[in-house]
């Protein structure tokens, strides 16, 4: 995500502090040494490994490694050592094994610029807006904000930016592609440009000391506090250079120069179509409600849930939050899989961006579908 409102310079881009969870599984003849010191490279290696065959080409200036194992993918978060005491310094997170290894003030002691200020600011006002809500209900409003929660959450958020432009998962024709990150604009998260940069520095960095959101500086952090602080986010990770493949096409770059205009005319379409309750519901509450499970997705499911894959990180499956985000809860399935367009792999695991997708495939709009195969599996499974 990017600043909420206002269109961020070219310089800026969302990141964070942060080390790896693993589940309490140590490979069979393969001593861990104590992990105090060596927990990011831990981290750095296990990623660095499965990078290699699970990363795509998207412009960036980055490599992603030479493919060589160059140490055992071991449960470093998990593994209790003697030097351990000394770096657990504000405990675990309520109901979960993950370990806070520092914890980061955004909101005293430093200084602002106007773009944490701006994020701020839209932040609350959403929130500010759903005050009116008790006072407010109409039918009409509550139909309002459930159609553009799908609109803009689902074909927006979770099918746009994540799965089709994120990780190039399948392809789309060029308007519906265009359409789709449109509806994901209105989701005031950000231009797609942004969006995206900041996605691919999470899976690439993913609970490491660059991860722009991680639960490993406070669930709160990686919830929703790293977004209040730019230049922390630039230190980390520099300019976006990630996102080539959207920058050299010039609707995107049309998306993040007018990133403002978008929200403004839509809320005031819908004053004009049913007044402050088309307002109130159609953009604050529909707006934090999006804003909150897409919130979960980079905290909670970093923090509770299981693990099915060996994915070298604290990703989880959280069946709650796949419930409420269309199928991105099934978060550990997408890290070990980054470019498959379906995140609930069992038959069980109800996925809705997967199920549009489906579609889109089946009536020939969506093609290049990628899938697991049976080989990457194996790969990603704890029995290897």
């Amino acid at each position: 995500m990017a600043a909420l409102l206002a269109a961020p310079p070219s310089k800026a881009k969302p990141f964070s502090a942060l080390a790896p969870h693993r589940p309490n599984v140590k490979p069979a003849n393969t001593h861990i040494p104590a992990i105090t010191h060596y927990h990011q490279e831990f981290v750095y290696y296990a990623r660095t490994i499965r990078k290699t065959r699970n990363s795509l080409n998207y412009g960036s200036k980055r490599k992603f490694g030479n493919g060589k194992s160059k140490i055992p993918i071991a449960s470093a978060a998990s593994i209790p050592s003697p030097e351990c005491g000394k770096d657990l310094k504000f405990g675990r997170i309520l109901l979960s094994d993950v370990v806070v290894k520092r914890r980061r003030n955004v909101y005293w002691g430093r200084k602002w610029n106007s773009l944490d200020v701006a994020t701020v600011g839209v932040v609350v006002a959403m929130h500010s807006l759903c005050l009116f809500a008790p006072f407010t209900f109409n039918w009409g409003a509550l139909w309002v904000a459930v159609g553009l929660y799908i609109i803009t959450g689902l074909l927006g958020i979770t099918l746009s930016f994540h799965r089709h432009l994120s990780h190039r998962s399948f392809k789309l024709p060029k308007w519906l592609e265009y359409f789709f990150a449109y509806c994901g604009v209105q989701a005031l998260q950000g231009s797609p440009i942004d969006w995206v940069s900041t996605h691919r520095h999470h899976h690439q960095f993913c609970d490491s000391e660059k991860d722009p959101h991680s639960p490993i500086e406070g669930f709160w952090f990686s919830h929703m506090s790293w977004l209040f602080d730019r230049n922390s986010i630039l230190e980390r990770c520099g300019k976006p250079d990630n996102v080539g493949d959207l920058e050299k096409q010039p609707f995107y770059k049309f998306l993040r120069s007018t990133y403002v205009i978008h929200p403004i005319a839509l809320g005031a379409l819908l004053y004009a179509l049913g007044g402050f309750p088309y307002i109130v519901w159609g953009m604050g509450v529909r707006i934090v409600w999006v804003y909150h499970i897409t919130w979960l997705v980079n905290s909670a499911c970093h923090v509770w849930g299981k693990q099915a894959w060996n994915t070298g990180d604290l990703s989880r499956n959280n069946w709650c939050v796949a419930m409420l985000a269309f199928g991105e809860g099934w978060h550990n399935n997408h890290h070990a899989f980054e470019y498959s367009a379906r995140h609930g792999l069992e038959w069980w695991q109800i996925d809705m961006t997967w199920y549009v997708i489906r579609f889109l495939e089946a009536i020939e709009l969506a093609t290049d579908v990628k899938l697991p195969n049976s080989t990457q599996k194996q790969r990603m499974a704890f029995s290897n």
